[in-house]
This record gives C-alpha cells, sequence and structure tokens, in this order.
C-alpha cells in the first residue's frame, strides 16, 4: 500500500513541477535529465507544488 501513494504522490509531484516551477520554460538536455530534474523536485517540493497547482488550475481561464 505505501508503494502506491509513493507513485500517485511522485506522480502528482511530476505534474505539480511541471505547471509551477517548469511552467513557460525552455529546458535543454536529455529526456532522462529533464525527467529525473522535474521528478527530484517535485518529490522533494510536492507538499508545497501539489496545493499550488491545484489552486493554480483551479482559478486559472
Amino acid at each position: 500500500m505505501e508503494m502506491f501513494v509513493f507513485i500517485v504522490y511522485s506522480a502528482l509531484a511530476y505534474w505539480a513541477a511541471g505547471q509551477t516551477i517548469y511552467a513557460n520554460k525552455i529546458q535543454i538536455g536529455t529526456m532522462k535529465n529533464i525527467f529525473l530534474n522535474r521528478l527530484v523536485v517535485g518529490i522533494l517540493l510536492g507538499v508545497i507544488l501539489i496545493p499550488v497547482a491545484i489552486l493554480k488550475k483551479l482559478f486559472s481561464h
């Protein structure tokens, strides 16, 4: 059960990092580096980024 929760959290954190920190940015590098960078940043800051990204989606046009 814990693994399922971690996978869901990781997916939401990856999405939230893309919606907040990396929104409207051009990233240069390999797909592996870009993916891992967003994933690590998302996991580390997910507690903050997930609510911010949800609020941003709710209040945007």
